[in-house]
């Protein structure tokens, strides 16, 4: 890969962990539910110059579009709204690997090797400790809305396989078109119309680019750049840059809005990024480092 593409997918990971640090913000002036109805709504608006036919059969597009938009979606956004970290929700949601090999081993009969299972037991070690941390309460609940949210990706994630699609960047404009009723209707229901009006009305400049950010920034062109990545090269060298993403996730909470972690919350993730690292890394990538390690050894 040229360094102009790799360039492009460290771009990529920049953009998606930034996208939880403007969520964070967003949600200062929108109320969960209306904040993600909307950034689908505003996602949406490329099918109005992208020509072609559905990229799946709708049954596919409906079903994605709910356990993407509505459900995991929905959930990550009240969950940061109920007080889950930005870095650590980036971090957090990246579990969908792991719920993506056993719903795959279990429904699709994909066997996880030896080495991905090694990494999920590493990485689930990791998520325990770090929901162990969370105090009763808004904070626990917090983090089981951002666990829940993975297990709705990783369905997703299913889904879409399922789906034979292979334009992304036309799929996810295609699903965009599914939450924003849904999630408009849980909004009236759950958050109010006063608060509807409210967020409305009272939108700061800040929460308009939050929107504009996560709607065109997060979705149109990260994926119009994790497409192009992915049409020209194999997904066993895109996907590991992947593993960026709750990096630059967590550098962003604690450069801009001042998140801590404590040694304790350090090392649960640390175990979360080796778990994902061994699962996502070709084989030849970790022998390649381990040698020097052994050498040091």
């Amino acid at each position: 890969m040229p360094v102009a593409h790799i360039l492009l997918a460290l771009l990529v990971t920049l953009i998606w962990g930034l996208n939880f640090v403007v969520i964070k913000v967003g949600l200062g002036d929108f109320p969960p539910l209306l904040f993600c109805a909307l950034r689908f709504a505003l996602a949406a608006l490329p099918l109005l110059v992208l020509r072609g036919p559905m990229p799946a059969p709708f049954g596919r597009i409906l079903l994605i579009g709910v356990l993407l938009g509505v459900v995991k979606f929905g959930l990550l956004f009240v969950g940061m709204a109920q007080g889950m970290p930005a870095g650590l929700s980036s971090l957090v949601l990246q579990s969908q690997v792991f719920f993506t090999i056993l719903i795959a081993a279990l429904w699709l009969g994909e066997r996880p090797s030896p080495r991905g299972l090694f990494g999920l037991l590493l990485a689930a070690a990791g998520l325990v400790l770090i929901g162990l941390e969370r105090p009763l309460g808004d904070s626990l609940l917090a983090f089981l809305l951002v666990v829940a949210a993975a297990l709705a990706w990783s369905f997703a994630n299913i889904a879409t396989k399922r789906s034979g699609a292979t334009d992304m960047l036309r799929l996810i404009c295609w699903v965009s078109l599914v939450p924003p009723l849904p999630l408009l209707a849980l909004s009236y229901v759950f958050e109010g119309p006063q608060a509807i009006e409210r967020a409305v009305l009272n939108m700061s400049w800040g929460g308009f680019g939050a929107l504009l950010y996560i709607a065109f920034g997060a979705t149109t062109v990260g994926f119009a750049i994790w497409s192009f990545l992915l049409r020209h090269y194999p997904a066993s060298l895109v996907t590991p840059f992947a593993l960026a993403v709750p990096v630059s996730g967590m550098l962003a909470g604690w450069l801009l809005l001042g998140e801590r972690l404590d040694l304790d919350s350090l090392l649960a993730c640390t175990l979360v990024f080796v778990g994902l690292a061994i699962t996502l890394l070709p084989a030849s990538l970790l022998r390649r480092f381990a040698w020097p390690v052994r050498r040091l050894g």
